[in-house]
């Protein structure tokens, strides 16, 4: 069994329409603004911050660092200048900056689709191939992996940066969002580019990772006796259940929203089940970057080791070098 999935498995067992006119008034919406805002920044920095201390040298952490940039930039450049639009109604940051921040919300959402595909498949490898995992699964491979997939999603979601579909302020979700429906076939050729091979793959290789513990749970014979030895210590490692529910927890978040505009996009019918429902269902799929950083809290035993010394280099900086100190010499 490869170091780095022995790594994580003795972790977890030693510590367990763009309208410049204003549009109805929200008085609820802006303080809500201001919370994910506050929220959404502070927890996507805490993961960024864990994933480059936390081993630098896992290769799972390459994909988890992608995640954490997406989530990190969604705070810093798309909720910041949806904040104070929220509170006056109106946009006000002019044609280019509201293009722009279409732009970044399209590209980071595919840069996270395909970046949750790349962890289901390496962790597909860590069950499949537990001995070789590795030689297949190498960290220059990982990164280079996910460079192509921030190129690729950056290209594909360009478009509008050209001028080939308008954006516009809905007054709504507070927020500037492009129209789609002056490009509805690259539409849902990009919906299928992005969605089509990420579900398939997702659901192909978490079916076989399930699959796999329920036989070993079983107790279902396996011949070579070094490979299911490898095998059983590899679904230890708490990543498969947590990779698993952080992309459930995604899907769930977001899930609304394209139902909505699934929805509004066939129909040609605006949804008004009740009250600020595209304000609510937005926001909700961008609040998954605070449910990620809950979800790391409650499954990952590193998460919580480094919070600690993220709590002792606050209070302590000795204290913190030596757990460092320690945390170095039990990866080696």
């Amino acid at each position: 069994m490869g170091g780095r999935e022995r790594y994580h498995a003795g972790a977890y067992h030693a510590s367990r329409s763009y309208n410049l006119a204003g549009g109805h008034h929200h008085p609820c919406q802006p303080h809500h603004h201001r919370i994910i805002h506050q929220l959404q920044r502070v927890l996507a920095s805490l993961n960024f911050e864990f994933i480059l201390k936390a081993g630098a040298g896992e290769v799972i952490n390459c994909y988890l660092l992608s995640l954490a940039v997406a989530d990190l930039l969604c705070g810093l450049l798309v909720v910041p200048l949806s904040v104070y639009p929220a509170l006056i109604q109106r946009w006000v940051y002019g044609d280019l900056v509201c293009r722009l921040v279409g732009y970044l919300e399209v590209t980071l959402w595919a840069v996270s689709v395909y970046t949750f595909m790349w962890i289901s498949v390496d962790r597909y490898l860590a069950v499949r191939k537990p001995l070789r995992y590795d030689t297949v699964q190498t960290k220059i491979r990982c990164q280079c992996w996910m460079a192509l997939t921030w190129v690729s999603a950056a290209m594909m979601c360009c478009p509008p940066l050209l001028g080939f579909n308008q954006p516009r302020f809905d007054e709504d979700a507070l927020i500037c969002l492009l129209d789609w429906k002056d490009m509805a076939a690259y539409s849902a050729t990009l919906a299928v580019l992005v969605l089509g091979p990420s579900v398939i793959t997702i659901v192909y290789t978490y079916s076989y990772i399930f699959t796999m513990m329920r036989r070993v749970r079983s107790g279902a014979p396996i011949h070579d006796k070094e490979y299911a030895t490898a095998l059983s210590e590899n679904l230890a490692n708490p990543t498969h259940i947590m990779s698993f529910v952080l992309v459930v927890v995604f899907c769930l978040s977001w899930a609304p929203f394209i139902l909505v505009r699934i929805y509004e996009g066939t129909t040609g019918n605006r949804l008004n089940l009740f009250s600020h429902i595209h304000f609510f269902v937005f926001w909700l799929g961008v609040l998954n970057s605070v449910w990620k950083a809950v979800i790391l809290i409650v499954m990952s035993p590193q998460f919580r080791l480094m919070l600690r010394i993220l709590g002792f280099t606050l209070c302590c900086r000795h204290r913190a070098r030596l757990q460092m100190e320690l945390i170095g010499m039990e990866d080696e």
